[in-house]
């Protein structure tokens, strides 16, 4: 089990901090363990943490008005996760976030984030990149979303994040990728076919 100090290290891969702003992170985030079938966040909650994982699995999804779930991310060790158009924009939740395999978590507040932003400069280039990553790769997503068959979203999916199908259910990845449960078997039939 990794230190404080060697978690600062490890969220915060490629920056080095003095010993005084290695305190000023872990003074400010706060580790929390979840098991799998936890909630961390529920729509309509406020929203005051981001969150990186250490280890696990959880998925960030809405419900709409018919009751369907739609699966917009999923988090694995390494990444972030948090309702951010809440969590930006200072709203209530719209998302919901479930843990989906037992997980440990670091948690930061927005304020937090906003005072070592001011402290250590490097922090705020640190997360407008990721951010940059990360909206990014949603516009890809969009746009494979509008342009490719439900085949070429799968393999796609495989190929990009090959360690979370192991980790989640075949709903899931169906929610993630617009299709059905059904459509989903029969695609990954035919993969195995050719």
């Amino acid at each position: 089990m990794p230190t404080k100090n060697s978690i600062v290290s490890e969220i915060f891969k490629g920056i080095s901090f003095s010993t005084h702003e290695t305190n000023l992170i872990e003074n400010r985030i706060e580790k929390i363990e979840l098991k799998k079938g936890d909630t961390l966040l529920k729509n309509n909650e406020t929203v005051l943490h981001q969150y990186y994982v250490e280890e696990g699995c959880l998925r960030t999804y809405f419900i709409d008005q018919s009751g369907k779930e739609h699966t917009l991310q999923f988090a694995i060790t390494d990444w972030w996760i948090s309702d951010y158009t809440a969590f930006f924009s200072s709203t209530k939740a719209i998302m919901n976030i479930e843990c989906i395999q037992d997980a440990k978590l670091y948690k930061i507040s927005r304020e937090s984030m906003e005072n070592l932003f001011e402290e250590i400069p490097q922090l705020e280039t640190f997360f407008r990149k990721k951010m940059e990553r990360a909206f990014a790769s949603f516009q890809k997503r969009i746009l494979a979303s509008l342009s490719q068959s439900a085949k070429e979203r799968y393999l796609s999916f495989i190929t990009s994040y090959p360690n979370i199908e192991q980790n989640v259910k075949n709903y899931h990845i169906a929610s993630y990728l617009g299709i059905t449960t059904e459509s989903l078997s029969r695609i990954r039939k035919e993969s195995i076919e050719n």
